[in-house]
C-alpha cells in the first residue's frame, strides 16, 4: 500500500442521515496530548502538530471527524483545534460529537448530565465548534437503566434545529430500541474490534440489518482503551502483517471495515505518519484465508459495555 496517496474514499461509503461519509474517518481523542488520553500529567501535543494532522486529514479524504466537548487536555481543547484548522468547514465534513458525560477545568469527570443539563452541553459543543449547528450527537451512557429522559431532551433539542441527526455511544439492543421511539438513530458507537464478544457482533449486525451506522472506539487500541494502540498482537494478527508487509494495527483496523459496509471507523491520532497509515487501510482487503485465521480469536476484554468500573476515561470514552 502506498500511504502517502490513499484516499479516505476508497473505504466506501456509508450515509450519517442524509449526510455521506466515508467509512475511514477521524477520531479527535488524542489530538490534544501525547500519551494516555486524559491522563493529567501527560505532556501536551504541540499545537501546529494538531492543526497540521487535521488538515491533512482532510488532504487524504477525511471527511467524519469524532469529537467531543470533553476531549481536553490543561492546554488543548480537540474542538478548538478542530476549529482553528477547518473553519470555515468543507460543506462534505460531517463532525460527530458526544453528549453525557463532563469534565471541571481540573479534569475531574463529572456526573453524566441530566436531560435538563445536556442543551448545555450541546451549546459548549456549538461554541467551541464555531456552528450554529451539530450534525451528529451520540449521548454517551453508563449503564443499563432507561435513557428515554435523556434521548428526549436531545431529540428536543433536533426539533428546534440545534441537532441535525441523533445517535447512541456505549449501549445495549435495548436502548436501541427504546431510543428509536423516540426518534431516528442514525448510528450506534460502541467498543468493538478483534477479539470482541458475540453478543456485540450481534448488535453489529443488527445495526447493518436496520442500516444505521456502527461506528467502533478502540478497533486499534484494543484493551490498552486510552493509552493507545495495544503491542499485545496475537500471533494470527503478526503474521498477517508480515505476510502483507503492513502493521498490526493497520490488520486490525482492515478487520474492523470488513465487518459490514455500514461499519465506520474512527482511529485517532496526533501524529501525521499513523494517519496516513491509517488512511492507507482504506485499500487494504483481507482475504478470507486471512479473515479465518483472525476471526476464532478469543473475546480479550471487547464488546462488554462499561458499567462504571475502572478510570473515568475507560468510562467516558
Amino acid at each position: 500500500m502506498t500511504s502517502q496517496t490513499t484516499n479516505a474514499a476508497a473505504s466506501g461509503t456509508w450515509t450519517l442521515g442524509d449526510r455521506t461519509v466515508n467509512r475511514i474517518g477521524f477520531g479527535a481523542m488524542r489530538l490534544t496530548q501525547h500519551g494516555e488520553a486524559f491522563a493529567a500529567d501527560a505532556a501536551p501535543r504541540d499545537r501546529d502538530q494538531a492543526i497540521a494532522v487535521l488538515r491533512r486529514a482532510l488532504d487524504l479524504g477525511v471527511n467524519h471527524i469524532d469529537t467531543a466537548a470533553f476531549y481536553f487536555s490543561p492546554l488543548r481543547s480537540a474542538n478548538e483545534l478542530i476549529n482553528r484548522a477547518l473553519a470555515p468547514y468543507p460543506d462534505d465534513l460531517v463532525i460527530t460529537t458526544k453528549v453525557g458525560p463532563g469534565r471541571d477545568p481540573s479534569g475531574q469527570w463529572l456526573p453524566h448530565a441530566t436531560p435538563a443539563q445536556l442543551r448545555g452541553q450541546v451549546e459548549e459543543n456549538l461554541r467551541q465548534l464555531g456552528r450554529d449547528h451539530l450534525d451528529v450527537v451520540n449521548l454517551r451512557i453508563v449503564g443499563t437503566d432507561s435513557i428515554a429522559e435523556r434521548f428526549g431532551a436531545l431529540s428536543e433539542l433536533r426539533a428546534a434545529g440545534l441537532i441535525r441527526h441523533l445517535g447512541l455511544s456505549n449501549v445495549r439492543p435495548h436502548h436501541l430500541a427504546e431510543a428509536q421511539g423516540i426518534a431516528p438513530v442514525v448510528c450506534v458507537q460502541n467498543m468493538y474490534g478483534l477479539g470482541s464478544s458475540p453478543e456485540q457482533k450481534e448488535l453489529v449486525d443488527s445495526c447493518g440489518e436496520q442500516r444505521i451506522a456502527f461506528v467502533p472506539f478502540y478497533s486499534i487500541a484494543g484493551t490498552g482503551r486510552t493509552a493507545g494502540a495495544t503491542a499485545d498482537h496475537s500471533p494470527q494478527v503478526q503474521a498477517v502483517a508480515r505476510a502483507r508487509g503492513v502493521s498490526a494495527a493497520q490488520i486490525r483496523l482492515a478487520w474492523t471495515l470488513n465487518q459490514g459496509s455500514h461499519v465506520l471507523a474512527i482511529p485517532g491520532t496526533g501524529d501525521l505518519d499513523h494517519l496516513a497509515q491509517n488512511v492507507a487501510v482504506a485499500t487494504l482487503r483481507l482475504s478470507r484465508d486471512e479473515l479465518a485465521a483472525l476471526d476464532p480469536l478469543p473475546a480479550r476484554g471487547y464488546g462488554r459495555v462499561c458499567h462504571g468500573s475502572g478510570t473515568g476515561a475507560d468510562r467516558h470514552r
